[in-house]
């Protein structure tokens, strides 16, 4: 079976096939190694694995445009680094290559100022935008094109500014322009619909915006730069009463998941394009923006970007809007203010204690997209500094914000609440089940209050001490009832 592979695909894949016992039968097993090429079959047949219609796996044909989307997402390809067939140095815009000198200029040290000094041929050679012909690359054009050039050779670069109310479009436009000027306007019409509110913090007044600007530059440089031109499709900002959504076509770049979008390095689709934006001084130079996105929604008092409507075809990049939290957001600038600037992962551990009142170890690490390990090392920090305490033990041990905090923002009630009122909680649930079933057990009144069983042994046996409960029966026969009358 492995030479039967071997001589019937192209180039041939070395494959290792094997006999498994499963139960009475005997099966055979075949490891594909991964390869970093696309592979076909002898004949020159070249298909994918696909969920069909009626939901069962199937082989579909994998086109042309489908190999080089798949080349570039890997890495092998660069689509900003392919020739546009036909395009001269006449279908650039001057004017663009300005735009470039001048952004560097009002980037002041996130930018490469050697890019304004050069020419225009030069620009594009250190950008990494030239080739070894007489025709421009595709990235050429995205940055410095004019529109009916980039409309004859990237059809499939568009993007669109919408505002929604309700059912209605307010603004429906949709433009072709270079990257960089398309950046402008976007940000523009962002920024003349961003209100803000002003917050006392000291003898100062800051402006919280409805949506933070670092945050959405970083999301809409991420769409331009990240998206996928082989496919067809708009890239969309729609601005709406409760959330602002920047969607692109194409998924996340290989390897890149929403469990670690947060930790995993940087895979830019287009590395030339994402390097020209770095060095620009439009984004992040560290490859970072990610993190800076959720940082900022966060410190400004809104919640989390939402990435969970991306699929294999869209990335769906939501920043929600509506009132932001004013107390948290004085709380992190005053811990800036002292030199205490928070971390991405605080924020997020902070921002959801808050909400949810108390979480798990093994919740926040999936949170913060970090192993339980790192996680507790952050938890402990955070209760050395006040922030944050602790309750209960092993895996049942359960965090909450610290009633300094909870002071701080204005809801010592909050604090009483997750601290002082769970055991009386938890005693008059475990009595209510004994009086309707007549017993209960130590595993059933953990699954009860939603506490280790440690936890609940404790809970019962302080109930018996106090005479409301009875024990009956010895170890794992052990249950409890109410006193006899």
């Amino acid at each position: 079976m492995q030479a039967l592979i071997a001589s019937r695909t192209e180039p041939p894949i070395a494959c290792e096939a094997s006999v498994i016992a499963i139960a009475d039968a005997e099966i055979i097993a075949v490891e594909v190694p991964d390869s970093p090429r696309i592979i076909g079959t002898a004949a020159g047949k070249y298909v994918r694995r696909a969920i069909g219609g009626d939901g069962r796996p199937t082989c579909l044909p994998l086109r042309a445009h489908e190999m080089l989307a798949h080349e570039i997402d890997r890495g092998a390809a660069d689509f900003a680094r392919l020739p546009a067939h036909g395009a001269t140095w006449n279908d650039l815009d001057p004017f663009e290559f300005e735009r470039v000198r001048r952004l560097v200029a009002d980037a002041g040290d996130r930018a490469d100022k050697v890019l304004a000094t050069l020419a225009d041929r030069e620009l594009t050679r250190a950008l990494g935008l030239e080739i070894p012909s007489s025709e421009v690359s595709t990235g050429g054009l995205l940055l410095f094109g004019r529109e009916a050039a980039l409309r004859r050779h990237v059809p499939t670069h568009e993007a669109a500014f919408q505002v929604l109310r309700g059912l209605e479009v307010e603004v429906n436009e949709f433009m072709r322009h270079p990257l960089l000027r398309l950046a402008d306007e976007m940000y523009q019409r962002f920024k003349a619909r961003n209100s803000e509110e002003e917050v006392q913090f000291g003898l100062f007044r800051i402006a919280i915006p409805t949506y933070s600007e670092i945050a959405f530059r970083e999301a809409l440089a991420n769409a331009l730069t990240h998206r996928d031109y082989t496919k067809r499709g708009a890239i969309h900002v729609q601005w709406s009463e409760e959330q602002l959504e920047i969607s692109s076509p194409g998924g996340f770049p290989e390897g890149i998941r929403i469990d670690n979008l947060l930790v995993a390095p940087p895979h830019p689709r287009s590395a030339v394009l994402a390097d020209a934006f770095k060095r620009i001084g439009l984004v992040e130079r560290t490859g970072r923006g990610i993190n800076r996105m959720f940082a900022e929604q966060l410190r400004v008092g809104r919640p989390a970007p939402d990435y969970g409507r991306t699929t294999d075809q869209t990335v769906v990049a939501i920043l929600p809007g509506g009132p932001a939290n004013l107390a948290i957001t004085k709380w992190v600038l005053e811990q800036e203010h002292h030199d205490r600037p928070l971390m991405l992962p605080e924020l997020q551990i902070l921002s959801e204690l808050l909400r949810e009142r108390r979480a798990a170890t093994a919740e926040l690490a999936t949170l913060t997209q970090r192993t339980e390990g790192e996680t507790r090392t952050l938890l402990t920090r955070m209760v050395e500094r006040g922030w944050v305490e602790a309750r209960g033990e092993g895996k049942g041990r359960m965090w909450h914000l610290s009633a300094s905090v909870y002071r701080i923002l204005d809801s010592s009630a909050g604090y009483v609440r997750v601290r002082g009122f769970e055991p009386l909680q938890q005693e008059q649930m475990i009595l209510a089940f004994v009086s309707a079933h007549g017993r209960i057990t130590r595993a059933q009144a953990a699954d009860l209050c939603a506490i280790a069983p440690e936890q609940a042994s404790r809970v019962l046996r302080r109930l018996t001490q106090e005479g409301k409960l009875r024990q009956r029966g010895e170890r794992k026969g052990t249950r409890y009832e109410l006193p006899a009358t």
